[in-house]
This record gives structure tokens, sequence and C-alpha cells, in this order.
């Protein structure tokens, strides 16, 4: 039996035949919609886990100075391609204290049991772990640092995620949330909340 190249085996994003980037949806088209209405021309907006850089574009066509920042090298190209300037890292990380007016994130939100997760970039966009707050909790718990003065984060979460648990933690984090927008799909209620420090 001779051993098989790994190079050669596709990924396991195109077994499962699906994009390898996350693409809009419901859940971004929500976001972009409410986030176009709290921007205004010549904010500094960050937009996390830009994926595709669809939201990402939405604000910059509103008028605002974007840049988009994803894990995935994946991601980063495709969002790279759709005239987007992204850096590749984790959340907020690289970036300045006091940097932007607005923050955007789309997580993936939707809970995972750890022994059915795929190992591949698209789950990574898609997968929130067992509670579906894998990137949620640490975004907030992070993303004030990089808000300028009356900054706001507008963060997407599903009913699936318990909106209410993530309010909860966000206040511990020193932020104040409210509701902006709300979507009721079969299986699930899309909800982007705004955060701001108290």
């Amino acid at each position: 039996m001779t051993e098989e190249d790994p190079q050669a085996r596709p990924s396991l994003a195109d077994q499962r035949e699906t994009e390898a980037v996350y693409q809009p949806a419901e859940d971004s088209a929500l976001l972009a919609r409410t986030a176009i209405e709290r921007v205004t021309s010549g904010n500094r907006a960050l937009d996390v886990g830009t994926g595709s850089g669809y939201v990402a574009a939405t604000l910059a066509e509103s008028g605002a100075e974007v840049v988009g920042v994803d894990l995935s090298p994946l991601a980063c190209r495709e969002a790279a391609e759709n005239g987007i300037s992204v850096v590749r890292s984790d959340l907020a990380a690289p970036f300045r204290d006091d940097s932007f007016d607005l923050v955007v994130f789309n997580p993936p939100y939707l809970p995972t049991p750890e022994a059915v997760e795929w190992d591949d970039w698209m789950e990574h966009a898609l997968s929130g772990g067992e509670d579906g707050r894998r990137l949620v909790d640490p975004f907030l718990a992070t993303v004030s640092r990089v808000l300028a003065p009356n900054g706001e984060a507008l963060l997407l979460v599903s009913s699936l995620t318990d909106p209410e648990a993530v309010r909860a933690y966000a206040r511990e984090q020193g932020l104040e949330s409210a509701v902006l927008a709300t979507e009721k799909h079969p299986y699930e209620k899309l909800v982007v909340l705004r955060f701001s420090e108290m």
C-alpha cells in the first residue's frame, strides 16, 4: 500500500461541496443594513471576520474608511479581490487603541459539539463551539480597546446563541447594549446587538 500525498487530497470543504469562504447570507445582509444606518462618511470602521468582504464593502459604499480582518487566508484573499483592505489576524488584535468609530462582527455563532466539527476554514467560519460563543466572548472582552470615544460595536447573534447571555457577559466587560434589529427565520431569530462603553 502506497502512502497518499496529503497535497493531493481535496480539502474537507471541497468534499462537502461548499464554499471555502463564508458568502453573504441573511445574517450578513441584516448586519450590513443595520450598520449603514450607524455610519457616516469619514467614519473609520472595522469588519471583523470579514469573509468575502460583503459587509465591509457595504460600509465603504456609505463613505466609511473600512478595513477587514480575518484569520482565514482564503477569506483575506477573497476580500482583497473584492477591493477590501484586509489584514490577516485574530479579531481586533493588530489594531491600535481608539482606532474605530464602528466595529462590526458577524461571528461564527452556530452551537456545534466538538465531536461533529470539521477541521477546515469553512467550519471555522460557521462553528461557534458548544454554546455558540467561541468568538463572541473574546470579541466582547477586547473590542472596547479599539473603539474611539463614542464608538460602537455591532454584533450579529442568533437566538441559538442566547442573546441575553451575550448581553450579560458584555455587561461584565463594561459594555452597555441594545437590540438594534431582529429578523425571524424558520429555526432561529437573528439579532443585531449594539455595544458601547458604559
